[in-house]
């Protein structure tokens, strides 16, 4: 099975947010091996950004980043297909409140955005959740997609 691997900086400590990713995730493992990895906030951005180096290491990456290329929920499933066409794994990587430095996103192959608009990071690991559970349910030919 193909895996889906979220890696993220901070919990889901608003029970919102937990509880809209538990929902998009509980049906995203019914097409992929997914996993959240949450890393602990940091006094910097430096400091976070190399502890996601440090597991971003050798991995098919992909950036939530306001500056990366804004993309529909079609073009979202390419992406998906495509990265797992070339590896097993894609990884989703989304920074700490302030972002993250260059050398994140000079690791990363694609860098998305949901539109132009901040978001709280734990409110985009939910949209993201979403989006990958619609990307699938559009690969997959399923009616969810409107």
């Amino acid at each position: 099975m193909k895996k889906i691997r979220i890696l993220c900086v901070g919990k889901a400590s608003k029970s919102f947010c937990r509880d809209g990713c538990a929902e998009y995730l509980k049906r995203l493992k019914a097409f992929y091996d997914v996993s959240v990895v949450e890393l602990a906030e940091q006094p910097t951005v430096r400091r976070e950004s190399e502890e996601l180096i440090k597991r971003m290491a050798g991995k098919d990456c992909v950036l939530l980043d306001i500056g990366g290329e804004m993309i529909s929920s079609e073009g979202l499933a390419r992406l998906v297909y495509d990265g797992h066409m070339r590896s097993d794994e894609l990884t989703f990587v989304i920074g700490g409140a302030s972002g993250v430095d260059n050398s994140v996103r000079a690791l990363c192959r694609n860098r998305i955005s949901f539109g132009a608009i901040t978001y709280p990071h734990q409110l985009v690991r939910v949209v993201l959740c979403e989006q990958l559970y619609r990307a699938a349910t559009i690969l997959n030919r399923i009616p969810y997609h409107k």
